[in-house]
């Protein structure tokens, strides 16, 4: 099996409600978002013209509409949090989640989201995010 990876950045802000700690706060990350696919090519026979799983160009402009659009630049607020900090509705560039934004769940929409978009010759294989240089959720086909 092939597998190809693209990496992509993107800054966003976010509070976890429920959270005693710092992160109850509002805050940023520049976060770094790792998409690994594969094809659902069965042979190690190579690949027809133009010969690759998909262009690089395609996925990133795939993944920017899944993914990085949606968040890149906002602030990203569970409902649960907004219930209690009602004026925060008001803002710019502001994005609602039904869970709260955690890398763990940031990562599980991303999955759904590029999951959703990709064709039928191709598999999301793996999704790491990082939230700072040192830490990361990954998630991993099974």
């Amino acid at each position: 099996m092939i597998v190809i990876t693209k990496i992509f950045n993107f800054e966003m802000a976010h509070a976890l409600d429920g959270y005693d700690g710092a992160c109850r706060n509002i805050h940023g990350h520049s976060y770094e978002l790792h998409v690994t696919i594969s094809s659902v090519k069965a042979d190690d026979t190579c690949f027809p013209a133009p010969g690759f799983i998909i262009d690089f160009k395609e996925l990133k402009q795939l993944v920017n509409r899944a993914v990085i659009e949606k968040f890149d630049h906002k602030l990203v607020l569970s409902r649960g949090y907004l219930s209690k900090f009602p004026a925060l509705k008001t803002l710019e560039n502001l994005e609602i989640l039904e869970a709260e934004p955690s890398v763990e769940n940031l990562l599980l929409y991303s999955k759904q989201a590029i999951s959703e978009m990709l064709p039928p010759t191709l598999t999301l294989q793996r999704l790491k995010l990082y939230e700072t240089k040192s830490s990361y959720a990954e998630w991993l086909a099974s």
